[in-house]
């Protein structure tokens, strides 16, 4: 006789089969959405199932299919530095590509990684995951070399990598220079600084300069050379920065930051010279830092699309698109306290 009680070891398809009426993999095609299943095998299937307290094993599911529906997102830090000190904007980034990935049935395993002894690519050749997406610091020259080979694979997706030899997903950089530009010209700015570091292994910098070049000359304005003094950190970069261009004699009377890490520090040695922001510098940084919101004052950005971000990385990572130019992260400009407002002079 059955028993409506259900038991207490672990339940198999097998007696689901048997309280059901039907074969063992008839049980197995029902619970996973095989068409070929009437409506009303599934439900008697389902009935079986929910009163012996049978579920499915998803990770032999998995195996059975040949995919993990998992998504291995690697996050290079500096090395040095821990999970906790992590640039917040990467952290976005992670957070939208983990949405990313829920929202299409995929979970995440994330990895840091900034010591080469950290350092693993392995994640689909070891059956972990789908497909890799890295993100972080493109500082960290020996995580970024040993994840190289792998950048440009199509089950491989990148953000911020200093190699410009593959597809990348990035913001739309020469969009978003152009809006910050034109918006300190708005103010009435003529004499506009860019700072930011526009070497070779930085390209989204050097495209975000080349952008504000390209607009100032359109307003038959000069565009110095671009500013920038290295430094561990962003912040320090933009501080030590904007203390060269004071000591440089250059006028300007606006800034343009490649970063808001930057951009903080450039607020600190503006005001420890002296100068009002944005009485006598106004200046807009590029990422959308929520932290922004809290600077002194408040810092004017131009904020990439991160729900955005995380989608085209996910799809990237998973076959399911291509990252190319024509895929650029769209922007926008979160306006804050840092510039004054258009005719105020």
């Amino acid at each position: 006789m059955r028993s409506d009680t259900p038991p207490t070891h672990r339940v198999t398809s097998f007696e689901v089969a048997e309280r059901a009426g039907v074969n063992q993999s008839t049980v197995s095609r029902a619970l996973s959405g095989d068409p070929s299943i009437t409506e009303q095998t599934r439900e008697r299937v389902r009935d079986a199932a929910d009163a012996l307290g049978y579920r499915v094993d998803a990770r032999a599911a998995r195996l059975r299919s040949g995919k993990t529906r998992t998504i291995a997102i690697v996050v290079i830090a500096r090395p040095g530095m821990d999970a906790t000190e992590i640039n917040p904007f990467h952290y976005n980034l992670l957070g939208s590509t983990c949405a990313a990935a829920s929202a299409m049935g995929y979970q995440a395993l994330v990895s840091f990684q900034s010591e080469p002894e950290h350092f693993d690519r392995d994640f689909i050749e070891t059956r972990q995951a789908d497909g890799i997406v890295l993100l972080g610091t493109s500082t960290n020259d020996a995580a970024w070399e040993y994840h190289h080979p792998i950048l440009s694979r199509s089950d491989v997706a990148s953000w911020g990598s200093p190699f410009t030899d593959h597809e990348r997903v990035d913001s739309d950089n020469r969009a978003g220079a152009r809006l910050a530009v034109e918006r300190l010209l708005a103010s009435g700015h003529r004499h506009i600084a860019f700072i930011g570091d526009t070497s070779e292994t930085q390209k989204q910098f050097r495209e975000r300069f080349e952008s504000y070049g390209e607009v100032m000359r359109e307003h038959g304005l000069e565009a110095g050379p671009p500013v920038w003094e290295p430094a561990a950190l962003r912040v320090d970069q933009g501080r030590k920065s904007a203390a060269a261009l004071i000591a440089s004699g250059r006028v300007f009377d606006s800034i343009f930051c490649s970063c808001d890490a930057m951009a903080f520090g450039v607020l600190e040695a503006l005001q420890d010279d002296g100068m009002a922001v944005p009485g006598d510098v106004g200046v807009i940084g590029f990422d959308g830092l929520g932290s922004g919101a809290h600077s002194n004052p408040p810092l004017t950005t131009v904020e990439p699309d991160f729900r955005n971000a995380g989608v085209l990385l996910a799809q990237k990572a998973l076959g399911q698109k291509t990252a190319d130019d024509a895929d650029r992260v769209p922007v926008r400009l979160v306006e804050r306290e840092s510039v004054r407002s258009p005719g105020e002079q």
